[in-house]
Parts: C-alpha cells; sequence; structure tokens
C-alpha cells in the first residue's frame, strides 16, 4: 500500500482512496476502542466517528505518523463516549449474541491450536487483564492499550494521546505499576516467567 499516496488522493476528494486507508486500519482502531470502552457496540460506534471525522479533517493533516493521527482521533472518540457514559464501563468482557447470551470464547481470542485447557487458560487470562485495565482511569487506561498492546512507541503514543511525551511516560509508568498489583490478585493465571520476576527481591 502506498500510504502517502493513498492520503494526497482522500485529501483532493477521492473516497475510494480513503476506504483504503480505513481498510488497513479498521481492526487496529477497533481492537483499541475495543479495549478502552470494553463494549463492541461502543468501539464501534467509536470507530466509525473516528473514521468520519478523520475524512472530515484529513487536509489538517500534514505528515508524520498517519497511524497515530487516526489513533489520536478513535481516542477522542472513545473519550467523547466515556463522558457520555459518566462512569467506566462495566460491560463484560465476552460480547453478547443476538440472543443475548454470553459468547463463551470471543473471536479475538480464537486459536485453533489450543488445547481445551489452553483455551480455558487463556481466557482467564483475558479477564484478568480486562478487569484490571478496566479498574485503571481512561487516561491511564488508554498509554497502556496503545503502547502495550497496540506497540506504539512513545512519540507515537504522545501523539495520538494529544498530551506531552513526559506525561505519557509517568502516566504509563504507574498505570503498569498499577496493572501489576492488580494481576498479583491473579497470579495463579500469570505466566510462570511472570510471577518469577515479581516474586523476586530486588
Amino acid at each position: 500500500m502506498d500510504e502517502p499516496a493513498l492520503i494526497h488522493d482522500a485529501q483532493h476528494g477521492d473516497l475510494e482512496a480513503f476506504n483504503r486507508l480505513v481498510l488497513a486500519y479498521q481492526d487496529t482502531l477497533y481492537n483499541m476502542a475495543l479495549r478502552i470502552l470494553s463494549d463492541e457496540a461502543l468501539a464501534s460506534d467509536a470507530t466509525q466517528e473516528a473514521f468520519i471525522s478523520a475524512f472530515r479533517s484529513l487536509n489538517s493533516f500534514r505528515g508524520g505518523s498517519f497511524k497515530a493521527w487516526l489513533m489520536r482521533t478513535v481516542t477522542n472518540a472513545c473519550y467523547d463516549e466515556l463522558r457520555r457514559q459518566k462512569r467506566r464501563p462495566t460491560v463484560p468482557l465476552e460480547p453478547e449474541n443476538q440472543d443475548d447470551e454470553e459468547i463463551e470464547s470471543p473471536r479475538w481470542l480464537a486459536d485453533s491450536s489450543m488445547t481445551p485447557a489452553e483455551k480455558f487458560e487463556a481466557d482467564e487470562l483475558e479477564h484478568a487483564i480486562q478487569h484490571c485495565l478496566e479498574d485503571l482511569p481512561a487516561d491511564f487506561r488508554t498509554v497502556v492499550v496503545l503502547a502495550d498492546i497496540q506497540g506504539m512507541d512513545y512519540a507515537e503514543v504522545a501523539s495520538a494521546a494529544h498530551v506531552p511525551l513526559g506525561t505519557i511516560k509517568s502516566r504509563l509508568a504507574r498505570a503498569r505499576l498499577r496493572l501489576r498489583e492488580c494481576l498479583q490478585g491473579f497470579g495463579e493465571l500469570l505466566p510462570a516467567a511472570f510471577r518469577l520476576e515479581k516474586e523476586s527481591p530486588r
């Protein structure tokens, strides 16, 4: 994908070029929104709002990381939704199907190579991680999702969250500490290396 060319064409009104950019990034943005909002429908809405906003303001993009620019847009959409909710999300990790029944195996965790026991352990660990993420303030949760789940570097996270680099480093350090403390309550679910690291004397 020639991203700069697609961006240039989209900025000049080429909807097909923008649609190709959407296809390239929609899964990444949706997964990030899902982590922050913990609700499939809200995450889908936030992602759609982010792309609509991105298309409307595409001419304001002046280069740099287009991914980070999109991440900032979806982050803002998530913040808007959290403000509307006026509370932290309490929706369970498992999405519900059309019959309002919980789906025991979310599709983003599907791995055909896992044994039933391994799949159960993975599900339980995912529960623990999501529970601890939801217990973080929205600002902390966002930087963890961007840096540790999406794999963005500090500069990209700063651009996406629209805050100074020093603030990102501070929030991330504090968020990771709180996550570690929370996850200690699920010690039996953590990888052995993680437990050993945390149990080793400083």
